[in-house]
């Protein structure tokens, strides 16, 4: 297929990328490069590789993107509560009508598919924390940015008995893991740099549960829809994880400091309530379309640890590794 990526040079769509060339299809990405473009640089000399320089709130360049496409990956966003929160309007603007545009383009287009990235954030705070949820649970967003994306499922899935372009949404739990345009605001990494490099962490409500997800196996999960049959993917939603990895920020600690070792200083701040705290069930995509995570948690400790401390990540704390500064 040829698939166009939105939001293609960042943490996921880079990573995504790279995996879709090696499995033989043609890929376009379409980014206005906020964060910098060199995590593409070493897919230009590719025949199968395309780049768009522009913004999806623009429609020509919308447009542009789309001709030729048989299939639409969309991450392109304004990603995180904290994003969101500095630049409300901004994320109105690209979350909401941009998508809206895009995904009515896309079928104008005749798109084939249209798979769209959404959250497991859109769960919000579980009303039973003895339960896990699945993808029929209630959606309690707490953020413009889970608004924002519980809103667009909501467009997409209405329309979906109608469509003829194959509509899909994946809520995807927290990434984690090393990526060509490198992140250390996201949970798991971000611990495992701050105890490498400082021997010390702040942990603020250790009691609350996220699932989470190495970002090579997110993106085997899109490659994996994007290559079922329709009857499995079309008007469906799934959570991509596994029910395993649901871990609480003091587990993720604990695991972190086991394979670091040595004297480290964890300082915890009680948190009674957290706007978001919830386990997830992650069956129904294992089950309909046999997904398989590769890899843990504990696996992505490792290989963070590992490009920390040889310096093949340097200066850290520089801004371009985190998407709010």
């Amino acid at each position: 297929m040829k698939v166009l990526i939105t939001g293609g040079a960042g943490y996921f769509g880079s990573v995504l990328a790279n995996r879709l060339l090696a499995k033989g299809h043609q890929v376009r990405i379409i980014d206005r490069l906020m964060h910098g473009g060199e995590a593409l640089l070493g897919l230009f000399p590719l025949n199968s590789f395309e780049f768009v320089f522009g913004d999806l709130r623009d429609q020509a360049a919308r447009k542009q993107a789309l001709e030729g496409i048989d299939a639409v990956v969309h991450l392109a966003a304004i990603v995180g509560d904290p994003a969101c929160a500095k630049n409300p309007q901004e994320a109105k603007e690209v979350n909401i009508e941009s998508t809206r545009a895009l995904l009515d383009e896309a079928k104008s287009a005749n798109v084939n598919r249209f798979v769209f990235a959404s959250t497991c954030s859109n769960y919000g705070k579980m009303s039973d924390p003895d339960k896990y949820l699945t993808e029929d649970s209630e959606l309690r967003p707490v953020s413009l940015y889970a608004e924002s994306k519980v809103g667009m499922e909501r467009y997409m899935l209405d329309d979906s008995l109608e469509s003829q372009t194959i509509l899909t949404v994946l809520r995807i739990s927290t990434l984690y893991g090393l990526s060509p345009r490198m992140r250390f605001d996201l949970t798991v990494n971000e611990f495992t740099m701050e105890l490498i490099t400082e021997r010390k962490l702040l942990v603020y409500g250790e009691q609350f549960w996220r699932p989470y997800v190495h970002v090579r196996d997110a993106s085997r999960a899109v490659n994996l829809v994007l290559e079922s049959s329709p009857d499995k993917v079309h008007g469906q939603v799934f959570n991509v994880g596994d029910t395993r990895e649901n871990y609480t920020k003091g587990q993720l600690v604990s695991s972190i400091v086991q394979h670091l070792g040595g004297e480290l200083e964890i300082q915890r701040v009680k948190k009674d309530e957290d706007p978001r705290d919830y386990r997830v069930d992650f069956k129904k995509i294992k089950e309909v379309l046999g997904f398989r995570i590769t890899r843990t948690v504990p696996d992505g400790i490792a290989e963070v640890a590992t490009a920390v401390r040889t310096g093949v990540i340097r200066d850290v704390r520089d801004k371009r590794y985190r998407n709010v500064n």
